[in-house]
């Protein structure tokens, strides 16, 4: 169910837009409180927590507000393309969270991870020289030192200490962060 957040409004060469900034908490609420056997907290994943699909929801509704938008871009940069990508991308299926299904289906983690019977990789002794991290640390080079700082943890607690993270590091998400708490 979408929550009004707040009113914002745009002034645009003496012309104000006003648009009240409607979430969708659904996606956020889906993941929020997972963390993969990666130890990768789902809701910071911009494929599940609903964040591309919003942004492209608003850009698409301010854009329909100012009909002169299209007037002051560069003529080589096609707006009815990009709009339709915009549509496009709310159009896009959440991931629900590799513990429900989503994520690579072959993922080699959550594929050992079950097959050993553990929460998470942070229980595993042969998490160091695990191979089956190579693409994440790519681009995550700490992860295992990340997994292994959260064993043993309150899983609430650190959802909570990085639900105020994400809301340093994507600011666009705060909305979504705080419409959960309503």
């Amino acid at each position: 169910m979408p929550n009004d957040l707040y009113p914002r409004i745009y002034k645009v060469r003496d012309t104000a837009v006003s648009e009240t900034c409607q979430l969708e908490a659904e996606p956020f609420e889906n993941v929020k409180n997972q963390i993969g056997f990666c130890g990768i907290w789902c809701g910071s994943c911009m494929g599940g927590n609903g964040a591309i699909q919003e942004l492209a929801k608003k850009f698409e509704k301010i854009s329909e507000k100012l009909p002169q938008m299209e007037k002051w871009i560069p003529k080589e940069f096609n707006f009815k393309e990009f709009m339709k990508g915009l549509t496009c991308i709310q159009a896009i299926s959440l991931c629900p969270g590799c513990r429900k299904g989503g994520g690579p289906p072959a993922c080699e983690i959550r594929i050992c991870a079950l097959e050993k019977g553990m929460a998470d990789c942070s229980e595993c002794n042969q998490l160091i020289e695990c191979k089956n991290f190579e693409q994440l640390e790519k681009d995550n080079p700490k992860i295992k030192e990340d997994l292994i700082e959260i064993k043993n943890k309150s899983r609430s607690e650190l959802i909570e200490k990085w639900m105020n993270e994400l809301k340093n590091k994507w600011p666009h998400c705060i909305l979504v962060c705080e419409s959960t708490r309503k």
